[in-house]
């Protein structure tokens, strides 16, 4: 790694965690309000006011910090591409592209409660709630215990 990557590595990291904490913090909330959402009557205020909470959590927070977390994340494996060459860097990978699988999820579902087309129970919604802290424990054991 040269001088200027090594020194600017410390920053992408602090970057990287930064971006995480502000995504995972939006998609432990989202599901949340879809639970409320689906309870709520379609057309009615109450409805409508999630449909507004949950666009701008969705744009506003989420996308741009599930960006900020694969950019500074991507930088950080190009400052130091022997990472890739770690087993469980392979697993943590594999579970954020399952965390992105499921941002991609909570988008098209946002969409179908915003076209009054959600017909999930508010049940579903609260168990589809607990997989993104889930998936937080094993991705921080993976980076901190490095079991592999």
């Amino acid at each position: 790694m040269s001088e200027t990557l090594a020194a600017a590595y410390p920053w992408l990291k602090a970057l990287h965690v930064i971006s995480v904490i502000f995504w995972m913090a939006g998609m432990a909330y989202l599901p949340r309000l879809f639970v409320y959402h689906a309870e709520a009557a379609a057309g009615s205020d109450k409805s409508e006011t999630f449909k507004v909470m949950e666009r701008r959590l969705l744009r506003g927070i989420i996308n741009p910090a599930m960006g900020a977390t694969f950019l500074f994340g991507g930088l950080m494996l190009w400052a130091n591409p022997a990472l890739l060459a770690e087993p469980w860097m392979h697993a943590k990978l594999t579970l954020v592209l399952v965390m992105a699988g499921l941002h991609g999820f909570f988008s098209r579902w946002r969409r179908d409660f915003e076209a009054d087309r959600n017909h999930r129970p508010a049940r579903f919604y609260r168990i589809v709630n607990e997989a993104p802290p889930v998936l937080v424990v094993f991705i921080v054991i993976l980076v901190i215990v490095r079991p592999f």
